[in-house]
């Protein structure tokens, strides 16, 4: 029987991660040209970690990309995905367990509070960058929620939306559900057990028949 419920945040939680792209391909272009696509790159991964990637020698590249990712983030409106309240909702009243499973730092994370005074209560426990040493497709994040509810990863559900991220709930050990949010169906698909464009119409009961 499942008993806990890890969610990712953009792209799986709010409907961010278009904004998120744009601003990296941005980024790319200007300071990073020599990386193409590196919008996709970096789904998944902290914002320490992709500066050790790419900007190790870029020191006031750095400085400029923390201003401007802060400006992005403090003006960014994080618009649930349709459906999701409800069914969090529904499955918490079924004494399920919940978690935000995000490689978001605390910083960010005080913005989205802002914006919904309600959110911590939909779940048991929220897991930031700062809790983490690795970044997906590394499963920690994902090992960490189970460790944390003392229950195996098989009674674990991640959904997630990045390649990144679908990776690392499958490393972990975890039925993967894929919101096909960012990624196209066939992209998403051979890395998750269940694939879903949003929670709108989704029944508890009814997703654990197809990831069962």
């Amino acid at each position: 029987m499942k008993k806990v419920f890890l969610f990712d945040l953009d792209g799986v939680i709010f409907n961010t991660e278009s904004q998120y792209s744009t601003f990296w391909k941005e980024i790319g272009t200007e300071y990073l040209p020599e990386v193409p696509g590196i919008e996709n790159k970096i789904k998944g991964q902290t914002l320490n970690q992709i500066f050790e990637a790419y900007f190790q020698d870029k020191e006031n590249a750095r400085l400029s990309v923390v201003d401007k990712l802060n400006r992005l983030e403090k003006s960014m409106r994080y618009e649930y995905i349709a459906g999701f309240v409800p069914f969090v909702e529904r499955i918490r009243a079924k004494g399920m367990k919940t978690a935000v499973v995000t490689s978001s730092n605390s910083v960010k994370m005080e913005q989205v509070y802002r914006q919904h005074p309600t959110f911590k209560a939909l779940f048991d426990r929220i897991f930031t960058s700062e809790d983490v040493t690795e970044s997906k497709p590394h499963p920690q994040c994902y090992l960490l929620g189970a460790d944390y509810f003392n229950c195996s990863p098989e009674e674990c559900v991640g959904f997630e939306d990045s390649v990144n991220g679908l990776k690392a709930v499958r490393a972990a050990g975890m039925t993967v559900v894929g919101l096909s949010t960012t990624n196209p169906i066939d992209v998403v698909a051979p890395l998750a057990d269940l694939v879903i464009p949003c929670y709108r119409g989704l029944e508890f009961e009814d997703m654990l028949k197809l990831v069962l």
